[in-house]
């Protein structure tokens, strides 16, 4: 568990699992282990010694004017799943989440970046058979432009089956009266509002946070790895417009290397967050914001 103050607000990772892969799972063929070692600053703690790369799944609970929002629910349990490790799981997510300080019925607000598999999977969890609102008290925040794609092209990708998906861990949060539609551009607090980050997915959304004349922002999937910072042209195998999504990132990457501005990587590993400094034709992670 790791924590930030931005401001007045406040941020607190939650993680469900941490583990090193192939490159492949994310970016098929176009990364050689001679490409990943080009970026010494990688290792140890997002490349391992065999060359993996090392990866989070992880919640962001936000705290802003009294309100606590959890960014992205990661898997869940319970649930079945095309990808081994992520099938039926049976992991202690509520349990850590509650030991940071955070019970579900605490929480009045989730925010889900996008909808897919990894984002949305403790939205609800098993109970008595069905499927019900692990937050209770929560509004949940889906975007519109998401929520539509998604119902219209629910596909199993062979890594993702959607329609599942949505079946267990979004639909009953509709069928529960929890569910809010909203625009890319919504304000959740005066501090937190989503930015329109589209490429990923066709609504996708990442989380821009200004307190006291600080900022950070939540990056959902427009990067998968640290090594798009170094690459942004490198896309994930699993975007939906590939082209869209290296312009997003680049413009994202340009956008927040030019200013103080705390990155928080949905799936970067520990230490998750960092700030951008301009390294050639792309960016470096730094631990502490870098001298301008």
């Amino acid at each position: 568990m790791r924590r930030w103050t931005v401001g007045d607000v406040r941020i607190t990772q939650v993680v469900e699992m941490q583990n090193a892969s192939p490159a492949s799972f994310l970016f098929g063929d176009a990364l050689s282990p001679e490409r990943i070692g080009r970026y010494g600053w990688l290792r140890p703690r997002h490349v391992d010694e065999r060359g993996r790369l090392i990866g989070s799944i992880h919640c962001f609970v936000v705290e802003s004017q009294g309100r606590r929002i959890a960014v992205d629910t990661c898997i869940g349990n319970d649930k079945p799943r095309l990808v081994e490790r992520w099938h039926q799981r049976q992991g202690g997510f509520l349990q850590d989440m509650a030991a940071a300080g955070f019970d579900p019925a605490s929480i009045d607000t989730v925010l889900c970046t996008h909808l897919h598999v990894d984002h949305v999977g403790w939205n609800t969890r098993l109970v008595d058979g069905r499927w019900v609102p692990t937050f209770p008290n929560a509004r949940y925040l889906f975007g519109r432009t998401e929520w539509e794609h998604w119902t219209a092209h629910a596909e199993n990708d062979g890594t993702i089956d959607q329609g599942q998906v949505l079946a267990d861990s979004v639909t009953p949060i509709f069928e529960a009266g929890l569910a809010q539609l909203v625009e890319v551009d919504h304000a959740v607090t005066d501090e937190v509002r989503l930015e329109s980050t589209p490429g990923h997915t066709p609504g996708h959304v990442s989380v821009h946070i200004a307190s006291g004349g600080a900022v950070a922002v939540i990056t959902g999937d427009l990067m998968h790895h640290p090594i798009q910072c170094c690459e942004p042209d490198l896309g994930s195998r699993f975007d939906w417009q590939p082209e869209m999504a290296r312009a997003t990132r680049r413009a994202f990457l340009e956008r927040y290397g030019a200013r103080p501005a705390l990155v928080l990587g949905t799936h970067f590993a520990t230490p998750t967050g960092g700030w951008l400094r301009r390294d050639g034709d792309g960016w470096e992670l730094m631990e502490s914001p870098p001298l301008r």
